[in-house]
């Protein structure tokens, strides 16, 4: 078979042995909670099989713990019985119809548990769980590792063509490794050779229970980014070891769960840890797979070609988009719909115990919700849709894809709305690809657009729609604060669109938008030129790997200006940031030194600067300029007249609700408007 024209080390197959991978893509281990359905896993095996039939090699389950101790939370998934297993063989069979194939991930959670029954190699409590875990006992041990290899075997039996063990991300097997958890002082701790027993006799153990022709797939930790976790030399014995044990693929795990390094935000570069995959290429046969943040298939391409790997895994670019694989094989990458790493409808939904999605794909993880994309609407129509941000463009294309005659006005010279802004707060580059993604659907699915065209109402009404969909958006807020048309002041939206400002800036407001403009404001200017150093510089990575865990002293560089960042209310600054990125976001600003003050209270604004009340003291910050991030308002002057020209009218996104901008919920009333406009919902 010749080389692919434009992937050629990405659609390589991978011969394994006693089995061939058709290409060298992974679909990453998830949680996205349809693992925990009770009674069936139909939902499961939809969004598996939709992903098999999108061109993936081999993918992965989320977590499926081995035992009750090993639960993420009460009554998540475990595979310990035949009932169990039985529920699965619809999954397997799925994703096999679709000419793919499929791993179980086995997940023992140890400490990371959020239940009374968790347990460890010593009874230390997690920084992220509020129960200490148990001490297990040898006999436990020898149990647990007996409970790997059993739901191998019930996997093997449920139709699945390999496992992973997850020994990374500082799960049980991880903390069994690491001196940082291991406190034993029996056969199972202590020193080197003795830590690493039990993922050995796990593996083996897998081995011997399912035989030479089922595929194993070790996670291992090859940067804990936590203190006192493994050094270099152990994680390259321990490769070492997992290559003689059996395993068929090693798999890159980068950080625990309770280390401060952010590795899959929008702020990591993309392909941020290839190297430390091609570093331990050097040192095993087995082949690697790399991972964390690689999202385009040019970037897998690239790491491959390079012989820092020999697959790529990826996570949520398949909730992002399903047909990534094939899209990017039939030469129709400009149409994958990429992964902007926000973590806002997948990890941050399943910290909070929901059901995971995807901001830039609504549809993802509700394959049997809601209509497939290729679904018709039964009536056709001639639709109009006003305001191109994200939930007039989701709105449109679905309408077109649909089968309506869709006409899309916007004001503007170009579509995208507020991500053309977000698109310039550095580490959220990614934005633009919603809006490149945006770009061509407009033109595949057939939508009339109308740039710099500012709809009337006199326009709507007399041009043949059936009915109207605003997605005019909102305009930035005006605080009643004295002296703020003072010329010191900026709107966010004038910062972002270039204009200048000088060395001391206060920011009025300190929820998202007040967020990424102080980080705007702060990003070091050598930084553009070399985004992964300076991120290995701010986080304290250790690229030459010295110390334990790879960490070193942090060394940002400085920002070229002083910002304050403010907020009226009480509480902590950036409370409501998504929870598995906002921590990493206020931790960038604090190595800045940007200065964030809560319980403001604002006096006015004049030549000297800002006038200000904090901590119940009068005060006046000597600021160049004042950049209001205050909230903003819906822009719905379209909706009255055309409601009483009596043409049915939606309001979506902000204008619908413009309480801090919301993107995940625009684009998904842009979807589910389309879907009842079509009579599909």
């Amino acid at each position: 078979m010749p080389a692919h024209p434009h992937f050629p080390h990405l659609f390589e197959p991978l011969d394994l042995g006693f089995t061939r991978l058709k290409n060298r893509i992974l679909m990453g281990s998830m949680h996205t909670g349809l693992e925990d359905d009770k009674g069936e896993l139909n939902r499961l095996a939809a969004y598996f099989a939709e992903r098999a039939r999108g061109g993936v090699g081999l993918m992965v389950t989320g977590g499926i713990a081995p035992n009750r101790q090993g639960w993420l939370a009460p009554f998540s998934a475990k595979l310990t019985r035949q009932s169990e297993m039985r529920q699965h063989r619809v999954v397997t069979a799925a994703v096999h119809a679709e000419d793919s194939k499929i791993c179980l991930q086995i997940l023992h959670a140890g400490r990371y548990g959020v239940h009374p029954l968790l347990v460890a190699p010593s009874p230390l409590r997690a920084p992220i769980s509020p129960f200490k875990p148990w001490a297990m006992s040898r006999r436990l041990i020898r149990a647990t590792i007996d409970d790997f290899a059993q739901t191998a075997a019930l996997a093997r039996e449920a139709g699945y063509d390999g496992v992973e063990i997850m020994g990374s991300e500082g799960y049980l097997i991880n903390q069994f490794i690491a001196p940082r958890t291991n406190q034993r002082r029996d056969d199972w701790g202590g020193s080197f050779d003795n830590r690493i027993r039990f993922p050995l006799a796990i593996l083996r153990a897998i081995r011997e229970k399912t035989g030479p022709d089922f595929i194993l797939i070790f996670r291992l930790s090859m940067l804990d980014l936590v203190e006192n976790g493994s050094t270099w030399e152990e994680v390259t014995a321990l490769a070492k070891a997992i290559e003689q044990a059996g395993a068929n693929l090693i798999n890159t795990g980068i950080g625990w769960h309770e280390a401060r390094v952010p590795t899959i935000a929008s702020m990591v570069p993309r392909g941020a840890y290839a190297w430390l995959t091609g570093k331990l290429k050097t040192e095993v046969q087995v082949p690697l797979i790399a991972t964390n943040r690689i999202n385009t298939p040019e970037k897998a391409e690239a790491i491959l070609a390079a012989g820092q790997a020999d697959m790529v895994s990826m996570a949520r670019p398949f909730l992002a988009d399903p047909d990534f694989a094939r899209k990017a094989f039939e030469g129709r990458a400009t149409e994958i719909n990429t992964c902007i790493a926000c973590n806002q409808a997948c990890l941050d939904h399943i910290f909070a115990r929901k059901e995971a999605s995807c901001l830039v794909n609504p549809r993802s993880c509700r394959e049997t919700a809601l209509p497939a994309a290729t679904a018709r609407a039964p009536q056709p129509a001639r639709l109009a849709v006003v305001g191109a941000g994200p939930a007039g463009l989701s709105c449109a294309t679905e309408l077109a894809a649909l089968g309506h005659e869709v006409h899309l006005f916007e004001a503007a010279a170009e579509i995208g709305g507020q991500f053309n802004l977000a698109k310039r707060v550095p580490g959220k580059s990614d934005y633009a690809e919603t809006v490149r993604y945006f770009a061509k659907k407009i033109e595949t699915t057939g939508v009339h657009l109308h740039l710099n065209t500012r709809a009337t109402a006199e326009q709507l009404i007399g041009g043949g729609f059936r009915e109207v969909v605003l997605a005019t958006g909102i305009a930035p807020r005006t605080p009643a604060i004295e002296g703020i048309g003072h010329s010191k002041v900026l709107s966010y939206v004038e910062l972002l669109q270039g204009a200048p400002v000088g060395e001391k800036v206060a920011i009025i407001g300190a929820g998202g938008i007040g967020f990424d403009v102080a980080v705007f404001l702060t990003e070091p200017a050598a930084a553009a030129g070399r985004p992964l150093e300076a991120y290995q510089a701010e986080w304290g990575i250790d690229p030459d790997y010295r110390q334990r865990g790879g960490l070193t002293q942090a060394q940002p560089e400085a920002s070229p200006r002083q910002v304050w960042l403010l907020q009226r209310s009480k509480g902590k600054i950036g409370e409501r940031l998504g929870k598995t990125t906002g921590w990493a976001h206020r931790l960038t600003l604090k190595h800045r030194g940007v200065q964030m003050w809560a319980e403001v209270q604002y006096q006015r604004i004049d030549d000297e600067g800002l006038h200000l009340i904090a901590n119940g003291q009068p005060q006046v910050l000597p600021v160049d300029q004042v950049i209001v991030c205050a909230g903003q308002d819906p822009l719905r002057a379209l909706q009255a007249p055309l409601e009483q020209a009596g043409l049915r009218t939606h309001l979506i996104g902000g204008a619908q609700l413009a309480a801090e901008l919301d993107a995940k919920r625009a684009i998904e009333e842009g979807l589910l408007t389309a879907l009842a406009i079509s009579g599909l919902r």
